[in-house]
């Protein structure tokens, strides 16, 4: 995925908001937040269901919970620091289709 996807990508989730809001700061931190919460869940299910027991349902629903929270607490806190990078993408593409409209339209060559 290439960094001029992500803005779709997340404005596409119900779950994080809208990069039109102007806080793509916010959107990249819930961004990597998502990201490590779905690592975390992996790990967890390929560990035999971690530190909250079995497979029932009640243990499952603490588990996604606790793993959420800890997602966005990592992410809040630096993370991978995979938002920042996403952050500093956005502002350079967001910089360079604003120099694209201010940029005069090249006019033809009727010389010839």
């Amino acid at each position: 995925m290439t960094l001029s996807a992500i803005p779709g990508a997340l404005a596409a989730r119900s779950d994080l908001p809208s990069l039109a809001g102007g806080k793509p700061a916010e959107a990249a931190t819930q961004f990597e937040a998502l990201l490590l919460s779905q690592i975390l869940r992996d790990a967890r299910e390929s560990s035999g269901g971690g530190a909250f027991g079995g497979g029932d349902e009640g243990s499952s629903a603490i588990a996604e919970f606790a793993e959420e929270q800890v997602a966005r607490a990592m992410a809040q806190s630096g993370g991978l620091g995979l938002a920042s990078l996403i952050e500093s993408g956005l502002a350079r593409e967001e910089a360079d289709a604003r120099a694209e409209k201010s940029r005069p339209a090249a006019t033809p060559d009727l010389s010839r």
